[in-house]
């Protein structure tokens, strides 16, 4: 792969290695490091690994250095354990030998949702219907017609399916059909492992997390007004 020479846009999807996924979902890994200038177009995007979507994230900073200027405090953020080491796996992807003036993009990242721990009790798992659309489309799409991606499109656009239903159809009576469409490609995803099945248990801690925080919450307020 040659160095690039124009910035590098990326979209909705951020892909690096299975081994770092441990350490994403860990809160260990919080940059990817990429050669040259690296522009993300959205602030929240998601990350694959191991040939699966991992985690939803909000992009908190970029910085662009010169490779000669990066610290071991970089490569250690972005999973290595000094600059050397990170080179040398730069030198792999890229296949090319990097100098000290080469440029790289500091892409520094904060995990939003993790896709191990999914909400069984919502419809779509506590996805959003936008990151339903764009997982099908990347992982399905030469299984899915054109109307269905279509349809799809619309959603990851704007996430919203009372709008993609008014925009396709003129009505708000079709809205089931755009739902039947996400649950199919929910299905999918699912049956196929890209997305794993939350169990009930999973779901139940969330609830009784959620509830002991909301208790506590409550507690506070109560002791406050005491007060």
């Amino acid at each position: 792969m040659p160095k690039p020479k124009k910035p590098v846009y990326l979209r909705r999807h951020i892909m690096v290695k299975g081994d770092f996924v441990d350490l994403i979902l860990q809160g260990k890994k919080t940059t990817t490091i990429r050669l040259g200038r690296v522009i993300p177009r959205y602030d929240e995007m998601i990350i694959h690994g191991g040939g699966r979507p991992v985690a939803k994230v909000k992009i908190k900073n970029i910085t662009v250095k010169r490779v000669k200027e990066l610290t071991d405090e970089d490569a250690k953020k972005d999973g290595f354990s000094s600059v050397k080491e990170l080179i040398k796996n730069l030198e792999e992807v890229y296949e090319t030998k990097i100098s000290g003036d080469d440029i790289v993009t500091i892409i520094e990242f904060e995990v939003i949702q993790r896709f191990d721990k999914l909400v069984p009790e919502d419809p779509y798992l506590g996805l959003q219907p936008a990151d339903v659309a764009r997982l099908a489309m990347r992982y399905l799409r030469s299984e899915l017609s054109k109307e269905e991606l279509k349809v799809l499109e619309k959603v990851a656009k704007r996430n919203s399916i009372r709008a993609v239903t008014f925009e396709l159809f003129g009505t708000l009576n079709k809205r089931w059909y755009v739902r039947k469409i996400l649950r199919k490609c929910l299905r999918m995803l699912l049956s196929r492992g890209i997305l794993r099945r939350p169990s009930a248990t999973e779901g139940s801690s969330k609830k009784a997390e959620e509830h002991e925080s909301e208790s506590k919450n409550s507690r506070e307020i109560e002791v406050t007004h005491g007060q």
